[in-house]
């Protein structure tokens, strides 16, 4: 049986403005479009953070709910959130099997958490993940670098992701932008 899988997510913060973008298409298997529409950026813990998936749509929701947990849990702190939901995530013997990657942000942190135990925080302020994420990386450092201050930390999230679904088949230019 093939799995639901295959999104372009991409975060940026941007002076002082911090932006997530996702497309909408959830591909099953390697051949057919089930759903143009999906939201896979979501805002958490009373709109202070922005979190984003790739991967299977099942394991994401899933883990959604935990680090929303964890946020609770550790009062919005997402750093130690993140870290203690990639702990738990690597050594749960059903959770290891889960297959998707989160990017979370607030004003001040951006992470990328893996169920491998990655919790990584980027140099320039960009991540990216799914299939197309490293279209969208590309095109996002391109325009941050040069943009200065004509664009807002909006529309190189949403500039980046239409130039993926220009190249990914897994990404479509139905596009969800979040903003803290």
């Amino acid at each position: 049986m093939s799995t639901f899988h295959a999104t372009t997510i991409f975060a940026v913060q941007h002076n002082g403005q911090c932006a997530m973008s996702g497309d909408g298409q959830v591909t099953f298997g390697n051949a057919v479009v089930m759903k143009h529409t999906a939201r896979k950026v979501r805002k958490l813990f009373n709109g202070r953070i922005l979190a984003g998936f790739a991967g299977s749509v099942a394991d994401a929701f899933t883990l959604f709910e935990m680090f929303e947990a964890k946020l609770e849990e550790y009062n919005g702190n997402i750093q130690r959130s993140a870290v203690e939901l990639a702990k738990e995530w690597r050594s749960d013997k059903v959770l290891r099997k889960l297959e998707a990657m989160l990017i979370v942000m607030d004003e001040s942190s951006m992470l990328l958490v893996s169920g491998t135990g990655e919790v990584i925080e980027p140099d320039d302020g960009i991540l990216a993940i799914g299939s197309g994420g490293n279209y969208a990386l590309s095109a996002g450092r391109a325009l941050k670098r040069y943009a200065g201050e004509h664009m807002t930390a909006r529309e190189i999230a949403k500039a980046s992701l239409e130039t993926a679904g220009e190249i990914c088949v897994y990404t479509n230019d139905n596009i969800i932008v979040e903003e803290l």
